[in-house]
């Protein structure tokens, strides 16, 4: 099937907006959480899917998602967001590390499903992550494993990092699966520094010689709309 001239397009355009840096050949991403390398042996595995699980609305599932960010700032990489329910906050970031993001704006998530499917096909972005913890449990059910299973083999091409973040576990093709273990108030979240207390357990991990191991203001955003456009920043 001819592939249509507009994703022709979309395609170079990320290219060009988001060109890849030379990075040294490695199996995994980090994180930038000292824990969460160390019982995932290194950060997120590359070439593959890893699911978040985040079992409650306090589990803190936005803030990894802004340190995930910062992080990247601070290696100087990009991030794809695939934003479920068009929820992130992009107020909770400075302007200087949104200039790393693209926020694909979604309302459901099987329109999140086909934007992955399109970003993993370039391999532009070191991180791709999509966010469908505020997307109803039926609606997501509604996906079947199969379409999971076709982005495995997409990210098995490129050296990216997948993270699928729930609220239940239901991506079966996941070689990574870590739940995020807090309950924070309000005051957690007001904290200094909150993040450095976010508390993760790997649930099941099946990556072979890269096994876990241990215990336990849109300024600067690339954002792509309902529609798929990408509004110039």
């Amino acid at each position: 099937m001819a592939i249509p001239g507009a994703i022709i397009d979309l395609r170079k355009a990320l290219a060009e907006r988001f060109p890849q840096r030379s990075q040294p050949a490695t199996t995994v991403l980090g994180t930038g959480f000292p824990s969460l390398d160390r019982i995932t042996g290194g950060g997120f595995p590359k070439s593959a899917i890893t699911e978040v699980i985040s079992p409650r609305a306090s589990a803190g599932s936005a803030s990894l998602i802004h340190a995930l960010l910062r992080s990247a700032q601070h290696d100087q990489h990009f991030i794809a967001l695939i934003d479920g329910s068009d929820s992130f906050d992009p107020g909770s970031s400075d302007n200087s590390a949104l200039q790393h993001l693209l926020w694909v704006r979604c309302r459901k998530a099987f329109d999140a499903v086909k934007a992955t499917d399109l970003l993993l096909r370039d391999g532009n972005f070191p991180l791709v992550i999509v966010d469908l913890v505020l997307n109803p449990v039926e609606e997501l059910r509604k996906i079947p494993q199969t379409s999971w299973y076709r982005l495995q083999r997409l990210v098995e091409a490129v050296p990216s990092a997948c993270l699928i973040i729930n609220r239940q576990s239901m991506v079966s093709s996941a070689q990574l699966k870590i739940v995020l273990e807090n309950s924070w108030s309000l005051a957690d979240l007001e904290k200094q520094n909150a993040t450095a207390d976010l508390r993760f357990r790997v649930q099941r991990s099946h990556l072979g010689g890269r096994r876990a191991v241990g215990g336990a203001s849109r300024t600067g955003t690339n954002y792509l709309g309902h529609d798929g456009a990408c509004p110039s920043t």
